[in-house]
């Protein structure tokens, strides 16, 4: 039988849309099938707030989540988009800290998109780690946490159970790098064409 995964995406005012939009269209696209077997589909998308309530994205796009921090499950894959909610507002939120901390021990895999890596570093999830982040928080993220090594000009950083990934629609490469690793990069290749996007691998030298 085929293992399935939970994702979930933390939701935010001011979070940039194509930060959780992307990876959600990715997991929620990505489907599997063996000759003689129905379709399946290995993951399960939800999104998160703190309280619940609906939250108004980047540009002032209404979303509406699934849970808030007291009712979501546990989750196997949760991402912590950006945007200048995380990084004017969520980053001060020490309620939003300490349930990304909460988190952390039962995931397979912590994530962050672009400026949603402030977020884990503020959590301490990333001392000692390499990551990355959007370009132009390149250096708050080195002054602020000196713990963390930056890396620039990469789609994503692999650190086993930790990734995070580059500015807006790296979050992209960083979902389709994490379907390749779960399962195969056949399947991804499938989700990418079924999405009309094209991949280069070039930037995915561990599943190459």
């Amino acid at each position: 039988m085929l293992r399935k995964w939970d994702v979930g995406i933390f939701m935010f005012d001011e979070v940039e849309v194509l930060d959780f939009a992307g990876p959600f269209e990715v997991f929620s696209v990505t489907a599997y099938s063996q000759e003689g077997t129905v379709e399946e589909k290995p993951f399960s998308v939800k999104t998160v707030s703190e309280t619940g309530q609906m939250v108004t994205a980047r540009n002032g796009l209404k979303v509406q989540p699934d849970y808030s921090f007291a009712t979501a499950p546990p989750f196997d894959i949760l991402i912590i988009p950006g945007g200048p909610g995380a990084r004017q507002r969520e980053i001060y939120n020490e309620n939003a800290i300490r349930w990304i901390q909460s988190r952390m021990p039962e995931v397979q895999f912590m994530t962050s998109v672009c400026t949603g890596a402030l977020l884990l570093a503020k959590a301490g999830i990333l001392d000692g780690k390499a990551a990355t982040t959007h370009w132009a928080s390149y250096d708050r993220l080195e002054q602020e946490f000196p713990q963390v090594t930056v890396k620039q000009n990469v789609k994503f950083v692999d650190e086993g159970n930790i990734v995070t990934s580059g500015g807006i629609s790296a979050g992209i490469y960083m979902s389709f790098h994490l379907v390749a690793k779960l399962l195969g990069w056949e399947t991804a290749m499938n989700t990418a064409k079924r999405m009309e996007f094209d991949l280069d691998r070039s930037h995915f030298p561990a599943n190459g």
